[in-house]
């Protein structure tokens, strides 16, 4: 009776330590994300882990080698899947790809929030909310900081129709949302900023899909947009050559790779340097960061550039996750910001864990 009684009492501690257990047990979030070894994906982690300390979840951080490793991506996502999680956090390589993946997640009642790129077409509801950068904002930024320049004032205030000046923008292509959301944002606010010294007298150039002519006929002001041809850096360093002998009073890049074709085309930006450069004259205002960029900020050859926020990127795509696990209604697009940095600035805390290589 008493080896009875031990059993029972046995059985009574292993299950009352099994519950305390379980409802101890943090919820457990999957992150899948485009890449990993990339300082942009550290940060992104950064943010995400101190966004599960904060809300005491658990959760894992994966992605692939490479951007194209699109199977690897594929792998990592089943695996995550398969431990089922009470969310997923991904930015999709190819959406494609993980359409079967989103389907079954859906099924099972899993939420996926989208982060960064998101998943950019998603099947209907399989994605509710995105955690990405408000690319029409960033652009219109870049529009408020080169505007608020002295020098760029003074010009376009001087600028008259028979002496025009040119304000040049560069935009790696004319599909990509990102992109287009930048150089959409960056012309409509310098549009408005600048026709409010000049009414009238300010026209988009350069392509089909902005072109927009001036209201009264007449052109004091021209921003120009150009767009490469492909992706390489041989056609955005030649049509940065292109934009340069336009001889604008300022540029706007919208993203690395034209930020890579510029600088290419003027001797890894030395020659903007503001003394003694033979583009001395043009203010340069980039998107991004990377290694060459930030030296060309860093020494001025740059006025500044934008930088998207990757450390909000991860901490948001937690915290909606933690939302839409437990039933919270959540935005479908969530805003992570993005900052302007110069010389001046790109060393502060707040700043420099935000300027990946």
């Amino acid at each position: 009776m008493k080896k009875i009684l031990a059993l029972v009492l046995a059985l009574a501690l292993v299950f009352a330590m099994t519950a305390t257990a379980l409802a101890e047990a943090k919820p457990y979030i999957a992150i899948i994300s485009k890449g990993f070894q990339h300082q942009f994906w550290q940060t992104v982690a950064m943010g995400a882990k101190d966004a599960a300390t904060k809300y005491n979840v658990d959760i894992t951080f994966d992605g692939p080698p490479s951007e194209s490793d699109i199977s690897v991506q594929i792998d990592m996502l089943n695996a995550a899947l398969a431990k089922n999680p009470k969310a997923l956090a991904l930015a999709a390589l190819d959406t494609e790809s993980v359409t079967e993946q989103l389907l079954s997640a859906k099924e099972k009642g899993i939420p996926v929030i989208g982060f960064d790129s998101g998943v950019p077409n998603a099947p209907e509801g399989t994605i509710v909310s995105t955690a990405s950068t408000n690319n029409e904002a960033a652009g219109a930024l870049a529009a408020d900081q080169m505007f608020a320049i002295e020098s760029i004032k003074a010009a376009i205030t001087a600028a008259t129709p028979e002496a025009p000046v040119i304000i040049g923008a560069m935009s790696q292509d004319a599909t990509s949302a990102s992109v287009v959301g930048r150089t959409v944002g960056f012309l409509n606010a310098m549009w408005k900023l600048v026709s409010e010294v000049k009414p009238g007298e300010v026209a988009i150039t350069g392509h089909d899909k902005y072109n927009k002519a001036s209201e009264s006929g007449k052109t004091s002001v021209e921003l120009n947009i150009l767009v490469p041809a492909t992706t390489n850096i041989t056609d955005t360093q030649t049509t940065a050559q292109g934009m340069l002998q336009k001889k604008p009073i300022a540029i706007f890049c919208s993203n690395e790779a034209t930020v890579a074709g510029l600088l290419a085309a003027t001797t890894d930006g030395q020659d903007l340097d503001r003394t003694n450069g033979a583009f001395k004259d043009i203010t340069v205002i980039g998107f991004d960061a990377g290694k060459n960029q930030k030296e060309a900020v860093k020494n001025g050859w740059f006025y500044g550039s934008v930088t998207q926020d990757p450390y909000m990127i991860g901490y948001l795509a937690v915290e909606l996750a933690v939302k839409a696990m437990n039933g919270e209604t959540v935005e479908p697009i969530v805003d992570t910001g993005c900052q302007f940095y110069t010389a001046a600035n790109m060393d502060d805390a707040k700043i420099a864990p935000l300027l990946y290589d």
